[in-house]
């Protein structure tokens, strides 16, 4: 079944708010590939931002991510380790992008409003990832400073739920099943 495009504020959804772009329709496979991009890339741009910052070269940035494989090891691979991290970040990023694409066929307000709905997906994942997911590597627990969670917490908002959100509202619906 088709959903309605709606154009104008108050044209039918849930408090006035459009339901999809005029004439955007994607396949599952596109929104998800395109959310994942996006995704890696906004997140990609702030972690060597946020780490130049602090004094760390992209390289290390990306070496940081793989130190949750390798270890301390992951230094004296240089790039190698590098690339393993850059790989690691991208698949993290689709698995965040397909969570919410494949929750979103299922409740329709998650389509419906990612403006609301995705940087709420985004704090989640933020609160996932630093308390479940890299306890669980050899980064072990994180040190929690209010600079890196402020920064954390506006980064998983705006660039990644809210991508992620938008990018399945604008998947068709016949392409989820």
């Amino acid at each position: 079944m088709r959903e309605t495009v709606h154009t104008g504020v108050g044209a039918g959804a849930p408090y006035g708010e459009p339901t999809q772009l005029e004439g955007v329709h994607l396949t599952a496979a596109r929104a998800i590939l395109y959310g994942t991009l996006m995704v890696g890339v906004i997140d990609g741009i702030d972690a060597i931002v946020f780490g130049a910052i602090r004094g760390a070269a992209p390289l290390r940035v990306f070496q940081g991510i793989a130190f949750s494989l390798l270890g301390r090891t992951t230094y004296g691979y240089g790039v190698a380790s590098a690339l393993l991290g850059v790989l690691l970040h991208f698949s993290v990023a689709c698995g965040i992008v397909s969570v919410y694409f494949i929750v979103s066929r299922w409740l329709r307000p998650l389509r419906q409003r990612p403006i609301v709905f995705g940087p709420l997906y985004g704090i989640v994942a933020y609160f996932i990832m630093n308390l479940v997911v890299l306890p669980m590597t050899a980064i072990g627990h994180v040190r929690f400073s209010t600079p890196s969670v402020v920064n954390g917490i506006l980064i998983h908002m705006f660039g990644i739920g809210l991508p992620a959100a938008w990018f399945a509202a604008r998947a068709r619906m016949q392409d989820a099943a």
